[in-house]
């Protein structure tokens, strides 16, 4: 990423000994919740630089997800959010795939043991973050939520409408997904789904009056995803919408490569709509779960921000120490 590469420019780094301490550093990682998103969470946090799952925690040992994470050699628990405490598995960073109910009690846990917790369900509980619309977010709360993947797939696309189209009274969006990629997790919380897409998109954009929909397709039953983004507005200017849009889709891109924009943007009745599709990376989940995969893969850009800030900070700290210790002696 660009932002770790001017942070390295530091002359306390161009040591290699001050390289060598900040690659070789880890940081620790917990997941909770142990379905599709967090097994798929599991093997890109095993393939980051900057983190080391040491805990994945649910609450039967003989689910399919945890014989896949046994089997990997990663420590496995079925105690659900109790495994937490104890002090083998210390975290830096959980990841709570679980469900909104759940975290509401598991929050408050993760924020009495410090630990930064990225909420991977619709809880309304932790600040909203779109990776590539920012992560100041990050390093001012210690509960982040990811908001949903329409939330992840729109709210982009909707903030260069909301920025560039002058008189947008109104956003729709609306996303179509496999039934394979929709698990019981989501079904039980469409309503918080809703809810929370739509805080993530008026937060984004300050448009007041919002629409949010999403449906399966049954007939395509590996159809990836497909979401599109209506601004109903005064002002009908696509020339406008080109450059923006193509700078948010590289920004997408950087962690999301299977972020497409189906076509040009087009006029509708009263308005312009974006049509995109996500297709995931297939490190778990099948290529066409799109909807599973952008939230997964924006909570690891979430998480590695985090961490290689939080490593550069005690890299930075050491060379310091070790600065005025050898100015003591001397040298």
């Amino acid at each position: 990423m660009q932002f770790i590469k001017a942070l390295l420019s530091g002359d306390f780094l161009r040591s290699n000994k001050g390289i060598d301490e900040f690659a070789a550093g880890r940081l620790r990682v917990g997941i909770i919740g142990t379905g599709k998103i967090g097994v798929d969470l599991l093997v890109k946090v095993r393939r980051s630089p900057w983190m080391e799952c040491v805990i994945f925690s649910g609450r039967n040992l003989q689910s399919t997800g945890m014989v896949y994470a046994a089997e990997l050699g990663v420590p496995v628990s079925d105690q659900g959010i109790n495994a937490f405490f104890e002090p083998r598995y210390r975290c830096d960073i959980v990841f709570d795939a679980t469900s909104a109910a759940n975290h509401i009690e598991h929050a408050q846990i993760f924020d009495r043991l410090g630990i930064l917790a990225i909420d991977m369900t619709p809880s309304q509980i932790g600040e909203c973050c779109v990776p590539a619309l920012g992560m100041r977010e990050v390093l001012e709360n210690k509960n982040i939520s990811m908001i949903s993947c329409g939330g992840q797939s729109s709210i982009p696309i909707a903030q260069v409408l909301a920025n560039t189209i002058p008189g947008i009274h109104k956003i729709t969006v609306k996303s179509i997904v496999s039934p394979n990629s929709i698990g019981p997790g989501t079904l039980a919380n469409l309503d918080e789904y809703y809810h929370n897409t739509k805080a993530g998109l008026k937060k984004y954009t300050g448009i007041a009056e919002v629409d949010v929909e999403l449906l399966v397709d049954e007939v395509n039953i590996e159809t990836r995803m497909l979401t599109s983004v209506t601004a109903f507005c005064d002002s009908l200017d696509l020339d406008a919408l080109q450059m923006p849009l193509m700078v948010m889709l590289q920004r997408i891109q950087a962690y999301v490569p299977g972020y497409r924009l189906e076509s040009e943007p087009v006029i509708v009745d009263g308005g312009i709509r974006v049509d995109l599709s996500v297709e995931g990376l297939g490190d778990y989940l099948p290529k066409y779960a799109g909807n599973l995969d952008i939230i997964n893969c924006a909570a690891i850009a979430v998480a590695e921000y985090y961490a290689e800030t939080a490593l550069l900070s005690r890299v930075s700290k050491k060379s310091l120490v070790r600065h005025h210790s050898n100015m003591q002696l001397g040298y």
